[in-house]
């Protein structure tokens, strides 16, 4: 067993090359292998992304990420069948392969956000209706809205950015068919419904979320890569909220917003260079990170000192390929 202790720092993952491994593919934190025909191994890196570019490595980053997911995925099987099928390291996960729909799914109960696809973004610049949906006037930046609502955007090009979507857009130009966007917009409100429920229970707030899901070659919807973690939703603590609402300010949260908002009051993230994130808030976000997990899951994640890398490999070794 790898020594654990939280007297020693985390060694970071950048990421999880192990060429060893068949059928390599690489996204915005997560290297994953198609081990087999129908399954594939994915591997979460603590690379942190947002502004469609990587802004920092935090450490240990990526064993949250597997873990919350996983907590995620087993509370919510009964509401969409998933494509989990092992965990065989904390931060690798091997799934059924899924065809991944054209479509990212956005789950949005608040006015909240930074980027130019979030509904803060569009409705201070004078939208009211957006992704097919009429918002009201006087809302308030972080107030809820009257109801949760999806909100899809296509999925861009390496380099490129998520442009909005409304459901008859989705239909009518051939992405994906009536009753199966019908089906995703249903399990998506009810994973966000449960999501909500669950983070209630525990003092946070689901204030939005993004789902991914995916075909199996039986034909079934399966929900896929990761279920609210830090990365793909925007949590903020329920003590707090009110005082932030009156002040106009960002409510309290463990999620990647404080250095996306840190790089997006110093550049435009989209178009310039990004500033060095100082290493004390590398440090201060890993923090974060693994209080997210425990306020989330009510479990405490040690901290690990030893190499990611080389645990990966040890721990992915039945699936290396044959040499040739």
């Amino acid at each position: 067993m790898p020594p654990e202790t939280d007297d020693l720092p985390e060694i970071p993952l950048p990421e999880a090359i192990i060429p060893e491994l068949p059928g390599l593919s690489r996204g915005k934190v997560r290297d994953s292998y198609d081990v087999a025909p129908d399954r594939r191994i994915l591997i979460a890196s603590d690379r942190l992304s947002a502004f469609d570019r990587i802004l920092a490595v935090i450490p240990g980053k990526g064993r949250v990420l597997t873990q919350t997911a996983r907590h995620w995925f087993e509370a919510t099987a009964d509401l969409c069948p998933n494509h989990v099928i092992a965990y065989p390291d904390p931060n690798a996960l091997l799934a059924r392969r899924v065809a991944i729909l054209p479509v990212e799914v956005i789950v949005r109960g608040y006015l909240a956000g930074t980027t130019s696809t979030s509904i803060l973004t569009q409705y201070l610049a004078g939208g009211r209706t957006l992704y097919g949906h009429r918002l009201p006037e006087g809302l308030r930046p972080h107030e809820a809205l009257p109801r949760p609502i999806v909100t899809p955007t296509t999925k861009a090009e390496a380099g490129g950015h998520d442009a909005p979507l409304t459901a008859a857009e989705i239909v009518q130009g051939g992405l994906l068919p009536a009753a199966l966007w019908e089906e995703v917009e249903a399990r998506a409100l009810a994973l966000f419904a449960r999501g909500q429920a669950m983070g209630a229970a525990r003092g946070l707030i689901l204030a939005d979320t993004k789902y991914e899901f995916g075909i199996d070659d039986s034909g079934t919807l399966r929900l896929a890569d990761e279920v609210h973690t830090p990365d793909s939703s925007r949590w903020w603590l329920a003590e707090g909220y009110a005082a932030a609402l009156s002040a106009g300010t960002r409510p309290p949260s463990f999620d990647k917003d404080v250095i996306r908002a840190w790089v997006a009051a110093r550049c435009d993230p989209y178009r310039d260079p990004i500033p060095p994130i100082p290493p004390a808030m590398i440090a201060e976000t890993a923090r974060v990170y693994r209080d997210a997990f425990a306020r989330i899951t009510g479990a405490e994640l040690a901290r690990d000192a030893s190499d990611p890398l080389a645990r990966l490999r040890q721990n992915l070794a039945p699936w290396f390929a044959a040499p040739a």
